[in-house]
């Protein structure tokens, strides 16, 4: 029968972490008597890494398939808990601990291909045998070095325009506008943008889409260490406006997205990292008495500033998100 009855990770609940700032806690040891010559201690890991198959020639040969996989580490810290006289009591003991963040680490992530994650792990252990431990998983935002002022001309403004053939010898146009106040938005954030739809033609339009996309980039090795990359898009936040646009008439919508409150940053990948992310808005136009669509597409900028003084244990914005309660379904032990 182990001597210890629980170990305990105390945070701030629903935390999100910016990289660069700081993690505070407490870990909380209880005892059913006394423990001699213990070991205390937190640890701080973030990890990622990125696998997929690849097939090596051009018919679907699933037997010569390659695995290109790659792997980092991002952070691993640890802080051992001095223990008075080597010697604990029956009851709760409390140690307190704080680890300052990187400033430079990708958001957590997660999908088929690739993960990126974090957590603390408190441990107790007595005779080179661990007693008991506890894994709290962390969401971490990323931080880039984009800066506002290179974003594209505000406000944004993107149009379309397509000739549409319908009822044999009929023909007619449908324009397409976007407009938005700015493109470039920070986790969490709201993106509001107006579409405008002029349909020149004799057919009622009745369905609008609007989607933001994220396309993602990874890059892997080969066996051989040959380097590989796999592109990937996912759809983050989509909706369906049920619309009645008359024939010759013109309509605009005003819609809102909210942004994660963690997310990948934009932009290209530094030296070894997994994978880089860019973003795009989608706005997609029925016609199915045509069979075609008509698209109107908004590149989106995700950017994130590191904290200005790390020492505070800042939160981003102080907005909380839930951390995952089963993580161990998709994050592997190395």
């Amino acid at each position: 029968m182990s001597v210890v009855k629980s170990i305990e990770l105390v945070l701030p609940k629903d935390a999100v972490y910016l990289a660069g700032s700081s993690i505070k806690g407490q870990v909380i040891l209880t005892l059913k008597s006394t423990l001699v010559d213990p070991i205390v201690k937190v640890e701080l890991v973030g990890r990622g890494y990125v696998e997929w198959n690849e097939e090596t020639g051009a018919s679907r040969d699933y037997s010569r398939d390659v695995i290109c996989n790659n792997k980092a580490d991002y952070v691993h810290k640890t802080k051992t808990f001095p223990v008075e006289d080597n010697w604990l009591s029956a009851g709760s003991h409390t140690f307190d601990f704080h680890f300052n963040l990187p400033p430079r680490l990708p958001s957590t992530f997660a999908s088929k291909t690739g993960h990126i994650f974090y957590f603390l792990q408190a441990s107790c252990m007595g005779r080179e045998q661990i007693l008991a431990k506890q894994r709290i998983y962390l969401m971490i935002q990323g931080t880039s070095d984009f800066h506002e002022e290179n974003a594209f001309q505000k406000p944004l403004f993107v149009e379309t325009e397509k000739k549409i053939s319908y009822n044999c010898c009929s023909q007619g146009t449908i324009c397409l506008q976007i407009h938005m106040e700015k493109n470039v938005f920070r986790p969490g954030e709201r993106v509001i943008f107006t579409t405008e739809i002029n349909n020149q033609t004799g057919k009622c339009l009745k369905t609008v889409v609007f989607a933001l996309y994220a396309h993602v980039q990874y890059e892997g090795f080969t066996p051989k260490e040959e380097r590989r990359t796999r592109a990937e898009s996912s759809e983050l936040l989509r909706q369906e406006a049920n619309t009645h646009i008359a024939p010759f008439n013109a309509t605009k919508i005003v819609s809102t997205f909210h942004l994660p409150p963690v997310i990948a940053v934009s932009g290209g990948a530094r030296d070894g990292e997994l994978m880089k992310t860019r973003y795009e808005l989608v706005v997609t136009v029925h016609l199915p008495w045509s069979l075609t669509t008509i698209k109107a597409r908004v590149p989106i900028i995700v950017t994130a500033s590191a904290p200005v003084d790390s020492a505070g244990g800042q939160l981003l914005d102080g907005e909380c998100h839930p951390v995952p309660e089963s993580p161990e379904l998709s994050v592997p032990n190395f």
